[in-house]
């Protein structure tokens, strides 16, 4: 594991770390704040799950364009002070008495937008800091942090918002924002210039990220099986804690433990993502390992409290085990086949289309959740979000073992 002595990507380990941890927390505290103590609609928490990731949808194009005008480190701790600033309104508002929806959704809108902007960043500078060779590694090594927050920032969020209250536990989401940009600004790789165009043309240099991806059969199966997944999550998401606190009865706390079991399918599959690549094949897991995992998150609507909080959990930690290996499958895939000069447009061009539909989604889930109840919506994003693998199990990927070991600024299928 040659990435355990390489200083530099221990900090943006360390960083990345610290701020999955508080961005899981704020996603768990912010809904559990609107609907238990605002007393949000269905249709209103729907508007809220879709405010976290419409930047996506609204500026994911542009934003890649200019990440790939701009040093991408200094990027990074900009968008995550500005993060860190946006999320300590809410307790202060809190505080004061004043906090209501729409500051959650305004907040929620505006941290998308950093996120956008940092996370196209994020995926951008990895290659020049560890080399391609290593990317598979790096990105096992990531995906890990995002699982063990998702193990334990659900629980200490749902804790939290019990016995401190929600608004309270917000502070962790903007303390790790800071955090991380500290240990960003401590990375002493000097990054490569960005490449100068004569004559920038922001609609020409969209479309070449554009041609890029949809001109790839294989990206545009990955692009469609994400896209359709988080799509069908968004939905989950519009009802999801609604679902556990009124449907299932159970506590804040006990929500964010069971939120927090899929973290622990995701610790073990960050874990095991490497070794799988080398046993299975990197481009094999893409495919292999989502039909053998996704559908065990069909357990989920079967859940209530006691014993019976054990099958639907064990079953999102599979889900979820699933969802990590796929991810550093994809990722590692794209960031092999891209070029330097193309990488932050090809992953904002993909970012668009896979986060830009988690808002519809959410939208959609809001008004499922009103016209038809919280149940059957549910059912409806479980089972959409499993046939998205679909796309990826009839593709190309099923003819390939590993990833291309060569970059091509050319289309191809």
């Amino acid at each position: 594991m040659a990435l355990w002595g390489h200083h530099d990507f221990r900090r943006l380990w360390a960083g990345d770390t610290i701020s999955q941890f508080g961005s899981i927390v704020g996603m768990t505290v912010i809904p559990l704040l609107a609907a238990g103590v605002l007393d949000a609609t269905p249709f209103e928490m729907g508007l809220l799950a879709a405010a976290g990731t419409m930047a996506f949808l609204i500026i994911g194009l542009p934003a890649g364009v200019w990440v790939d005008r701009m040093r991408r480190k200094p990027l990074m701790i900009a968008m995550d002070v500005v993060r860190a600033v946006l999320m300590l309104t809410v307790p202060v508002a809190w505080w004061f008495g004043v906090l209501d929806l729409p500051q959650l959704i305004v907040v929620s809108l505006a941290v998308g937008v950093c996120t956008v902007f940092f996370d196209v960043a994020y995926q951008s500078y990895l290659p020049s800091l560890v080399g391609r060779d290593q990317l598979v590694e790096g990105n096992s090594k990531l995906q890990a942090s995002m699982s063990v927050a998702e193990v334990s920032g659900p629980a200490i969020g749902g804790y939290a918002a019990q016995f401190l209250g929600a608004a309270n536990g917000v502070l962790a989401t903007g303390l790790g924002y800071l955090s991380s940009a500290f240990f960003l600004f401590r990375i002493k790789t000097v990054e490569p210039p960005p490449e100068r165009h004569a004559s920038p043309d922001l609609r020409r240099e969209v479309a070449e990220g554009l041609r890029f991806v949809f001109g790839n059969v294989t990206l545009r199966k990955i692009v469609a099986c994400t896209g359709t997944s988080n799509f069908f999550h968004g939905i989950q998401n519009a009802v999801m804690i609604l679902f556990l606190l009124q449907v299932a009865g159970l506590s804040e706390g006990t929500a964010g433990l069971v939120l927090s079991a899929g973290g622990i399918g995701g610790v073990v599959g960050a874990a095991l993502s490497f070794r799988l690549g080398q046993l299975i094949g990197q481009a094999r897991m893409i495919w292999l390992i989502p039909l053998l995992t996704w559908p065990f998150t069909l357990f989920l609507p079967f859940i209530s409290d006691g014993w019976g909080l054990v099958l639907p959990m064990v079953g999102l930690a599979v889900n979820v085990f699933g969802i990590v290996v796929y991810n550093v499958g994809q990722v590692s895939y794209r960031q092999a086949i891209c070029p330097d000069q193309m990488l932050g447009r090809m992953n904002a061009s993909v970012r668009w289309v896979v986060w830009g539909t988690t808002p519809l989604g959410a939208l959609a889930g809001g008004a499922l959740g009103s016209w038809l109840g919280i149940v059957p919506t549910l059912w409806i994003s479980l089972a959409g979000s499993v046939l998205g693998l679909l796309w990826v199990l009839f593709s190309p990927l099923r003819t390939m073992r590993d990833l291309p070991a060569t970059t091509s600024v050319e289309a191809h299928g």
